[in-house]
């Protein structure tokens, strides 16, 4: 039977229709949108089709001032129509370790002969942003933490300064030259390294020579007379004066090339920050969080024949900073305050450190300007002399002595052929058979030498740490315990252990630390930082060595070494040192004091002085009338 044949319209039908149903669906525009995300995160659409060649010449001028960050960008949602697809965009940019920002966009694809492309627009890159923006990022620094004493007052806070410098905008380049050496004789600076400064600066460059607080400058009109020369105001943190405790709280200043490589990017070149002491190591608490601003900003150049309407800025992102958070101290601006003024009289390099005896909190810790800023308040290093007597006492009062057990005090006594004497002045009245309590309060050396039987270097070691010595502790920041070497090496440096030389070692802050525990009644740890955590420590003093050891002490300024503190009122209590050092042989001054009624324990240090009683005395009894 022969083919039935199709009309010839209806074959045309069939083929069309044949044609329509083996024709692609629209193809998904999802792998597209996968693909821009990905572009965007590297900030590089050379992978994906777009509409606009210009593309990619704008996204680098639109993020170029935010460096080497990167956003992560995820396709949140994709709606698909017949030839376009609307596409949502998240974007997470790490504007800092700690800060983000995050925002979505929309962008749109559309088909072109069955291929989906991108259709431009910064807009898609950042919400809002327009072909003639860029990206502007600022870091906003914060309010610095101040520095609190333990009243709550502000030690250490903003304070304003002068930054005195050479502007060469103001200046010819062959009159540099001498105007740096002028302002640097001035302000007291090495001329030919600020010369140097000068030279090496850009040609608009401001070249500070020094920063000083606005009182101790020079006037204004002394500055500008030399060309070129200009103070600028400014504030930085500071303590009340420029030696008040310096070398415990520290200085800010600009971050140095070190400091800024151990930061982890925390620190950038110009950023202020902690420089030394309290200010450095607690420099994060105190800086507090950085602020952060993104603002949108117009490119378009302006024609002067046309001027263009000006565009304010508009913030994209902000994140406010966080001020820092206050340090608090046990700092008594009293106290310290007239601790640096006794001792700005005092010729040699001196220290002077006050405790709060009840609990150990420090309220003064001074040194003066011969100290050339060390730190030798809190962590000197020197023999504490016969104010370590307290210390060899206790250990003959647990090797079974009482205050008034006898001991023999001639004039000298020989150890394995050294020759140990009482010092220049000692009362020959004092001399022969005296009690334990006498030999403290007179200060004899050879008593003391001549008891050395009754106790080893082991029960010295264990006596000082009942008094808060030989014991490391961290308190937060320096501080130096002493140490009390055991065993002795020979007899003769057991022998002199008993007076506080050999290798027995104390800080001013030790010593002090060794009073407040007898004037408490219970071994003490100093601590100047409430909010850090404070190291708990088991007393091993008992209230009747306490005891025993204030009743020398008081018997020291009644009848012994210690009447300059005389008249101050009563329980006063003390002990005088000097310790021999060095080749030729020179001697440390020392005293300790106690004054129950006030609530103190002092320890004065001068380095080198012919007698405790004659050189640290007098400053340690101005102070006690000062503090009152």
């Amino acid at each position: 039977m022969p083919k039935r044949l199709l009309p010839p319209l209806a074959a045309l039908a069939l083929v069309a229709g044949l044609a329509t149903a083996c024709s692609d669906p629209t193809p998904d525009a999802e792998p597209l949108a996968e693909d821009l995300a990905t572009a965007l995160e590297a900030l590089d659409l050379s992978t994906v089709p777009l509409d606009a060649t210009e593309a990619q010449s704008q996204v680098t001028a639109i993020t170029e001032d935010l460096g080497e960050r990167r956003p992560t960008v995820e396709v949140s949602d994709v709606e698909q129509g017949e030839t376009t697809a609307d596409v949502t965009l998240a974007y997470a940019w790490p504007v800092a370790d700690d800060v983000t920002w995050s925002y979505e966009t929309q962008a749109r694809l559309d088909l072109v002969e069955d291929t989906w492309q991108v259709h431009w627009d910064p807009a898609l890159l950042v919400a809002d942003m327009g072909p003639d923006e860029r990206l502007e990022i600022e870091r906003v620094t914060p309010v610095r933490g101040n520095v609190l004493a333990g009243d709550g007052t502000v030690l250490v806070g903003p304070r304003a300064v002068q930054r005195i410098g050479i502007d060469k905008t103001l200046v010819p380049a062959a009159r540099q030259a001498t105007s740096a050496r002028d302002l640097a004789r001035l302000v007291g600076v090495d001329a030919p390294d600020f010369v140097r400064s000068v030279a090496a600066a850009g040609p608009r460059a401001f070249v500070e020579a020094i920063v000083l607080r606005t009182a101790d400058a020079p006037s204004s009109g002394r500055i500008e007379a030399i060309l070129g020369a200009r103070s600028l105001d400014d504030e930085l943190p500071l303590a009340p004066t420029a030696s008040f405790a310096a070398p415990i709280l520290g200085t800010v200043g600009e971050a140095t090339a070190e400091l800024i490589e151990q930061s982890d990017g925390r620190l950038e070149v110009g950023d202020r920050t902690g420089l030394s002491g309290l200010q450095l190591r607690y420099d994060e608490s105190l800086r507090g969080r950085d602020g952060w601003v993104i603002t949108r900003v117009s490119e378009v150049e302006d024609d002067p024949a046309n001027p263009a309407p000006e565009i304010e800025p508009s913030t994209a992102f902000e994140q406010p900073p966080e001020p820092g958070e206050p340090l608090r101290t046990t700092f008594s601006r009293q106290a310290q305050s007239a601790a640096e003024r006794i001792l700005s009289g005092s010729r040699p390099a001196s220290a002077l450190v006050a405790l709060r005896a009840s609990d150990g909190a420090i309220l003064a810790a001074a040194v003066n300007d011969r100290a050339g800023g060390q730190p030798i308040a809190n962590y000197g290093r020197y023999a504490p002399g016969s104010t370590f007597k307290l210390v060899a006492a206790l250990g003959l009062l647990r090797a079974g002595a009482t205050p008034s057990t006898t001991l023999s005090c001639p004039r000298a006594v020989v150890v394995d052929g050294k020759r140990f004497e009482n010092y220049d002045g000692y009362p020959a009245s004092a001399n022969g058979r005296i009690p334990l309590r006498s030999a403290i309060a007179q200060s004899c050396n050879t008593a003391m030498i001549n008891a050395r039987g009754r106790i080893d270097q082991a029960g010295l070691a264990d006596a000082a740490a009942s008094l808060g010595m030989g014991v490391d502790q961290d308190l937060g920041f320096p501080a130096y315990f002493g140490e009390v070497p055991t065993p002795a090496e020979t007899r003769t440096e057991h022998a002199a252990s008993m007076i506080g030389q050999g290798r027995i070692t104390a800080a001013p802050l030790t010593m002090a630390t060794v009073v407040a525990s007898i004037t408490s009644g219970a071994t003490t740890v100093p601590y100047l930082l409430p909010e850090v955590a404070q190291p708990e420590v088991e007393s091993t003093l008992t209230k009747a060595e306490a005891s025993d050891l204030r009743a020398m002490m008081r018997a020291t300024v009644a009848q012994g070494s210690g009447r300059v503190l005389q008249g101050l009122g009563p329980g006063i209590g003390a002990k005088t040192g000097t310790a021999e050092y060095g080749s030729p042989v020179r001697t440390h001054a020392w005293m300790v004091a106690s004054d129950p009624r006030h609530d103190l324990a002092v320890a004065v240090f001068v380095q080198n002085g012919d007698s405790g009683s004659g050189v640290a005395g007098p400053l340690l009894r101005k102070f006690l009338q000062a503090v009152r």
